[in-house]
């Protein structure tokens, strides 16, 4: 098998994107939206051809050298292993699915080949940051994928919100991408090499100190993009973009990126315990923050970009209890019924004719029984329901944290059942509000595209069968994913059957509380008027507000006295009076120049009587 076409999965989608961005409206449209899906396809297809090249210790194939200065060499280089091959197949699939729901979701955008072409783009920069193994290279993919979001969350940039919240989350990932690259440099000037392989094989020989440090600039740079606390303030905003996008930074590319960069330098990560703490405390607290403020929101997107940031903090839980295999697990069932739920809820959009309001909605079951399964479907994987992906994937994470045993770690694992319980609460209130009882509002809404409701249903089987993917020995599975993964896949917790029965049964018992609750507070929902805790919730509990009191107003007040102060009163004010000056200078002398006989003979006769009263002066004052 030719190990060289192991590039052709990264470069199938970006020449497709090229492909769109430069002929795309001189195509067919047809033409043109096949060459998106097809981009993602042939990644999937090819990435499922060479799937026998990840095992063992992987492939590793060099295409040639992109950079050589001095002792850097950066070759464009990608690593097919146990790690990165389920993450690219994950990536390429759920892609593929997503893009063809967004050809009718986009049906009736005229701009269609940019929105394309940055879907492409927005693929390979995952695909490229899921396969390199080079770290400079592997940058490369996380400032693309910046970008695109960036170009894809301010899609309708006519519109000033959208175009804010491009710019929002651009320059948010970009305090974490600081991080990242000091880390990187860093690494280079320990190492002398910027290859993933050998950094983590080296990295036993470093100091406590300077793991710790490192560990800490890699978490910065995770939180930047997976939207965990601090830097979370970006992903709510992002839902102004078409629905197509929320589902591809949600589920199969952005926010995941900083889960597998943490995964992918596990061996260097995990030799500080105090790095491991931090991203464990990092993903708890994320968790339980995002799922209160999940609980408050009214548009339907938001609600769902909240889960992920939560669902997100579960991945970095699982990390930080040293469990590749779980958050790895997590991560790809979430990229199932997150993807569902996303455009499930651009489905509901769409029936409730553009509108985001789950409090104006309801009754949606009966305009579409089919959209209504389907989201059900996702739900429960989102909430845990018994025997669904997410139920096992979720546990195996409250497990690696339980299975740690220390007073940190069991404060950790008891936030993550408090999460969990929210979870479903918050999970059932937006399935009650959206297709229970009646509509609360007049909502005049268009048939679905079938474009737009078949991509769900594979989806939908994925996500309620994806705990097969690591089905514990107790009921009898094989724990496929962290066998596969082998030596990569972090600490196996070790617990007697007896006691992972009680928190299974922990676990459903938090899943039937939630919902429960749900049903008695809003199956017969009315609005009415939020008090301050809700509107705290609503508001991310003033995130933003603290950012602009802490960051924002003093240094727009710093600009504006450098500006005032500084540019303009004092440089401009000594370079305007200078100029004032000579100004005045020159109008002055020019008043001598009136071009009349009589005033220029004036003062020749006067210039001739200063000269010899200064010649006997000097003649007779020796």
């Amino acid at each position: 098998m030719n190990a060289s076409l192991l590039f052709l999965i990264p470069l199938l989608p970006l020449a497709c994107g090229a492909a769109n961005a430069l002929f795309g409206l001189r195509l067919p449209r047809a033409v043109s939206v096949s060459l998106a899906v097809g981009g993602a396809a042939g990644s999937a297809l090819l990435t499922f051809v060479l799937w026998p090249l990840a095992t063992g210790e992987g492939t590793t194939v060099t295409l040639y050298t992109w950079l050589e200065s001095g002792t850097l060499q950066v070759p464009v280089e990608l690593l097919f292993d146990r790690l990165s091959a389920p993450m690219a197949l994950m990536v390429s699939c759920v892609s593929t699915l997503i893009h063809l729901y967004a050809v009718g979701y986009m049906k009736d955008e005229a701009d269609y080949a940019r929105f394309f072409a940055l879907l492409n783009l927005f693929v390979f920069a995952m695909l490229t940051i899921v396969l390199s193994d080079n770290l400079l290279l592997l940058f490369l993919g996380w400032e693309g994928v910046g970008f695109c979001s960036y170009a894809l969350i301010g899609y309708w940039y006519s519109e000033t919100k959208n175009a804010n919240a491009g710019r929002k989350a651009f320059l948010v990932t970009r305090v974490g991408d600081v991080f990242l690259g000091v880390a990187l440099l860093w690494l280079f000037s320990l190492f002398g090499t910027l290859s993933i392989s050998t950094v983590n094989a080296q990295a036993g020989v470093l100091p406590a100190a300077t793991l710790t440090a490192l560990t800490l600039l890699l978490l910065g740079g995770a939180c930047g993009k997976s939207a965990q606390l601090p830097l979370m303030t970006w992903l709510p905003d992002a839902m102004a973009g078409p629905t197509p996008v929320s589902a591809l930074i949600h589920a199969a590319t952005m926010v995941t990126a900083g889960v597998y960069l943490l995964c992918r330098l596990f061996p260097l990560v995990s030799l500080s315990e105090t790095g491991l703490a931090a991203i464990a405390v990092v993903g708890a607290a994320t968790a339980l923050y995002a799922a209160t403020c999940a609980l408050a929101q009214r548009e339907i997107k938001r609600v769902l970009a909240y889960s992920t940031m939560s669902q997100v903090g579960y991945m970095f839980l699982a990390v930080g209890a040293g469990s590749v295999s779980a958050a790895m697990f997590h991560l790809l069932t979430h990229a199932f019924f997150k993807a569902l739920l996303f455009m499930a809820a651009g489905c509901v959009i769409h029936l409730a004719g553009g509108e985001n309001d789950i409090h104006a909605m309801g009754g949606l079951k009966k305009r579409s029984p089919l959209l209504f399964w389907l989201f059900l479907a996702g739900a429960l994987c989102l909430a845990g329901a018994p025997l669904s992906g997410g139920f096992f994937s979720k546990d195996g994470i409250l497990l690696a944290a339980f299975a740690q045993r220390t007073p940190l770690y069991s404060l950790l694992w008891g936030i993550g059942v408090f999460t969990a319980f929210l979870t479903a609460l918050y999970t059932f209130r937006l399935l009650y509000l959206v297709f229970a009882g009646e509509p609360r509002k007049d909502l005049h809404g268009h048939a679905l595209p079938k474009t737009m409701i078949w991509p769900l249903v594979p989806l939908a089987l994925l996500g309620l069968g994806g705990g097969l993917l690591n089905l514990p020995g107790l009921l009898g599975g094989s724990s496929w994913l962290h066998h596969f993964l082998g030596p990569l896949a972090g600490e196996s917790p070790e617990v007697s059957h007896g006691l992972e029965w009680g928190l299974w049964g922990l676990a459903t018992a938090l899943f039937a509380g939630g919902a429960l609750v749900a049903r008695a507070r809003y199956r017969r929902f009315k609005p009415g008027r939020e008090g301050a805790v809700r509107r705290f919730f609503l508001g991310g509990w003033q995130a933003d507000a603290l950012v602009a009191a802490l960051i924002l107003r003093p240094f727009a007040a710093v600009a504006y006295f450098f500006w005032k102060g500084t540019d303009d009163a004092l440089i401009n004010g000594v370079l305007d009076g200078l100029a004032r000056g000579f100004q005045g200078a020159g109008e002055r002398l020019r008043t001598l120049t009136t071009g009349r006989l009589s005033n220029y003979l004036m003062a020749m006769a006067w210039g001739t009587v200063i000269f010899l009263g200064w010649f006997l002066l000097r003649t007779l004052i020796p």
